[in-house]
């Protein structure tokens, strides 16, 4: 008796799961989506069909690339496709577009920028709260903010966060450079300009002095103020730099202009005619740099020599020949 109802149970049990698979798969097939075939009836219908193939060249690994979407979020990607393209030109499919489009430029763009900019700041960007403000501006919802106010705030704020930024990371570098060039100043031999410029003469050079647009070619090796060398002509093969004298940096250009062909002098610059706060390769922001310059000469344009004109041949003048009677 107890095998028979065990089994009995068993059967309804199979018979329930049975039913609940049924109802399962049946409701899969009515969720299942309809795939009207295509029918390509002339030669515009194909190449509308092929053309819109074609434009797909790539598109896949660029979306991987681009938006980290595999093979099995495709079908998601065309749901929204779809959609927009269904959708027309009514304003609220191109509000939704736009919408879609400005949220991908602020978060893949804008937002990772000024997290940058505010990296090793006093402040940092706290990402839920910038997309609020974003949002609370764009409904005009001035609880903490007006535009002006808030526009004013972080400029002022950018702009003393940079500077505290900037004294963290570089300030010993900076102060290393104008203690270098007050003890370099007392130095015999060395002249120091009007701009701040420091140079010394090694070997005096008697040719013809460059003008700023002048192209020049130069040997030379830089230095930071501990010695590092941080370039050299020689790193660029055997031949002499050549470049405009207007187109390196000030302190550069106001030696070059003042040297003359065939001199070697030694250049203390510091930071305001160099590199100033941008980072150049090796050469941390407000590094005062050191240079061994030798002008081996100025490349001048050569200038045709005009054709001489052949002087002008006499005209022949015709014979005339009398008629023998």
């Amino acid at each position: 008796m107890k095998k028979i109802i065990i089994l009995a149970l068993a059967v309804v049990a199979s018979a329930s799961f049975c039913t609940v698979d049924a109802k399962k798969k049946k409701k899969e097939v009515k969720q299942k989506e309809v795939v009207v075939p295509v029918e390509l009836k002339n030669s515009s219908d194909s190449v509308s069909y092929a053309a819109g193939m074609a434009i797909t060249n790539g598109l896949m690994p660029f979306l991987k690339q681009q938006h980290g979407i595999d093979s099995a979020s495709i079908g998601i990607f065309l749901k929204a496709f779809e959609e927009v393209i269904n959708a027309g030109e009514s304003p609220e499919a191109k509000a939704k577009v736009a919408g879609v489009e400005i949220a991908n430029q602020v978060r893949g763009r804008m937002l990772p920028g000024i997290s940058s900019e505010f990296k090793d700041s006093p402040d940092s960007i706290i990402s839920d709260l910038f997309y609020r403000g974003f949002i609370d501006a764009m409904k005009q919802d001035t609880t903490h903010f007006k535009q002006a106010v808030a526009e004013e705030f972080f400029k002022q704020k950018q702009e003393a966060d940079k500077l505290a930024k900037e004294e963290k990371l570089y300030g010993a570098n900076r102060d290393a450079g104008i203690k270098f060039l007050k003890e370099n100043a007392q130095k015999e031999g060395v002249i120091t300009t009007a701009s701040g410029l420091q140079y010394k003469v090694l070997v005096k050079g008697e040719g013809e002095v460059p003008q700023k647009t002048d192209k020049v070619l130069v040997n030379y090796e830089g230095r930071l103020v501990d010695g590092t060398v941080f370039d050299a002509s020689a790193k660029h093969g055997d031949k002499p730099a050549e470049f405009r004298a207007d187109q390196v940096i000030k302190g550069w250009t106001e030696a070059l202009t003042m040297m003359p062909v065939g001199s070697k002098w030694q250049l203390y610059i510091p930071q305001e005619l160099a590199y100033g706060e941008r980072n150049a390769g090796n050469i941390k922001p407000y590094s005062t740099l050191i240079f061994d310059v030798e002008l081996i000469g100025i490349d001048k344009p050569k200038t045709e020599e005009p054709v001489k004109a052949e002087p002008a041949k006499p005209a022949k003048t015709a014979k005339k020949t009398a008629k023998k009677k």
